[in-house]
């Protein structure tokens, strides 16, 4: 037997759809209305029960507390705990220090001839002992760090270029080795 279609038409015999109503003649179910108390009831004492003169004598549980609240902040600032990291070694904590970008800040403004307030004064000398005291617990002077700079530091051209060469030719016999 061949296959064939089933038919979108229903005849006489199929479940009919109930039929069509406008917007207007259809009853919305939902909420039903005119349940509890009214609106503002536990403030207006006349749709409580109560008379105007005996809301004294009854009071509303739901009300909270009458004690007054200050609005002023306390005068003693409660700092946050700080947390407790790993310790840090002599040397961290003086790069540290030294990357201070408030620091950098400070020393820039006293280079360019900046006058600096009472405030940043004090810091500025604060941290700088801090660094001072680092660095003689590390053996490091600042003649030590004066030389240094002059060392990695080329005098002339020629030693620049010299460098360079030497650098291409290390280079090519790195390129050779494959």
């Amino acid at each position: 037997m061949s296959h064939s279609k089933k038919s979108r038409k229903s005849n006489e015999n199929a479940p009919k759809l109930a039929p069509r109503t406008k917007k207007s003649d259809r009853v919305l179910e939902g909420k039903k209305q005119n349940t509890g108390n009214k609106a503002g009831s536990r403030h207006n004492t006349n749709l409580v029960g109560g008379k105007s003169g005996s809301a004294a004598t009854k009071k509303d549980p739901r009300h909270g507390s009458k004690k007054a609240i200050a609005l002023d902040l306390p005068n003693k600032v409660i700092a946050p705990k700080k947390e407790q990291g790993p310790k840090l070694t002599e040397e961290q904590k003086l790069l540290k220090l030294e990357e201070d970008p408030r620091l950098n800040q400070l020393l820039d403004m006293l280079e360019e001839g900046k006058e600096l307030g009472p405030n940043d004064q004090k810091w500025l000398e604060k941290m700088l002992s801090q660094i001072e005291a680092l660095m003689e617990r590390l053996g490091i002077s600042e003649e030590d760090d004066l030389d240094h700079v002059v060392q990695t530091t080329a005098t002339s051209d020629d030693d620049l270029f010299d460098k360079f060469e030497s650098g291409a030719d290390l280079l090519k016999d790195y390129q050779n080795k494959d």
